[in-house]
């Protein structure tokens, strides 16, 4: 069945909402329905804008539409997939590397990621920090010099006012210790108009900014959010992006390849690439490590290292991200390798640097 798309006009939450917007037919509204009941959903007019409803494989439609698929849990999933409770010292901060804290000010989101790892929490009805909240986590990362880098996430830390986001860097701008403030946002490709003059004259400050966009499709990548973009990176602020491996959407090599030029294209560099989470519903996302493994290794050669992010996973339980890409060198003893080009033809290379003191050189 063909449906009509109406005008993108307002969020989207339920199925009544995504059946009215011709985005589902009404056989599917009591599974969306089902589904907004456990989840959050949200759809924002730039999203609408970007589902094909006549395609049942869209890409951009699989992220976003809720499917009953996320109601059936597996025994590996868990709620806390990635240990956030397990380092969370303070109420906002998770501390799970030395020299950098994590600071959720808010946990609502201006679209809800259907693979999202923080899907118990994030759009939950949880209120955001309070002042005194905010002062207690900010004053843990003062009490701690160790700490050189805070990254705003959640939720989405451009979903606060403009004044909010500018009062709380510009508190970790006069820590002293701190290096770099980095900003975790769905926001330029979900609600693009948001990022305007103000919010990009909020993120100002001495220290580093770089924000990090999340991204998974080129399609994502609309003249609108490219617009939303620039304004970041023409204010000075590097702009990065992170991009989740999910199956239907991006689990091969063309589409990964056409989604990299475009990041680079739109002055965005790939920074990793995840490999997905086990949050509970989320199975029918997940390609297999090893399916994960030889499609990243299939873009060696056929892009260059600018559009090349790290493909990494995080460890279950708290254990931290690894990369997990295929290697390419393979070390076979007293300092001899056997290296793997991008054809796959193989080579020896042998380390000869630790002998260089014992060579007359003549002197």
């Amino acid at each position: 069945m063909t449906r009509a798309l109406t005008k993108p006009t307002a969020v989207l939450r339920d199925g009544k909402s995504l059946v009215a917007a011709g985005l589902i037919d009404q056989g599917a509204r009591a599974e969306a329905d089902a589904v907004a009941r456990r989840y959050a959903v949200a759809v924002t007019p730039a999203v609408q804008a970007l589902i094909d409803p006549t395609d049942p494989a869209d890409p951009i439609a699989r992220q976003f539409l809720p499917s009953s698929a996320e109601l059936k849990n597996q025994p590996d999933e868990d709620a806390d997939p990635i240990g956030d409770d397990a380092f969370s010292p303070v109420k906002g901060i998770v501390h799970r590397y030395p020299d950098r804290v994590l600071l959720k000010l808010v946990h609502t989101c201006p679209v809800y990621c259907r693979y999202c790892f923080r899907r118990e929490r994030v759009g939950q009805g949880e209120a955001p920090l309070s002042t005194p909240e905010v002062q207690r986590a900010l004053d843990y990362v003062r009490a701690r010099p160790d700490i050189w880098e805070v990254i705003l996430t959640g939720g989405d830390p451009f979903v606060l006012s403009s004044r909010r986001l500018r009062d709380t860097i510009t508190a970790l701008d006069r820590i002293d210790h701190l290096g770099v403030v980095r900003i975790h946002t769905r926001v330029p490709i979900a609600d693009p108009d948001h990022i305007d003059d103000d919010l990009v004259a909020a993120l100002s400050a001495d220290k580093a900014v770089y924000v990090v966009i999340h991204c998974n499709h080129a399609r994502e990548l609309s003249t609108p959010a490219v617009a939303a973009i620039r304004r970041i990176v023409d204010a000075g602020i590097p702009v990065l992006a992170q991009s989740v491996l999910l199956k239907g959407v991006n689990d091969d090599a063309a589409s990964l390849e056409a989604l990299f030029r475009a990041l680079v294209r739109a002055r965005v560099k790939p920074y990793y690439l995840h490999h997905p989470d086990r949050a509970p519903g989320t199975t029918h996302f997940r390609p297999s490590l090893a399916t994960g493994r030889t499609i990243v290794d299939g873009l060696q050669g056929r892009l260059s290292g600018l559009c090349q992010p790290t493909y990494v996973l995080d460890i279950p339980g708290g254990h931290g991200k690894v990369p997990v890409a295929i290697e390419r060198a393979a070390e076979t003893g007293d300092g001899a390798y056997v290296l793997r080009d991008r054809n796959g033809h193989l080579h020896d290379y042998r380390d000869n640097v630790d002998n260089v003191d014992n060579v007359d050189n003549g002197s």
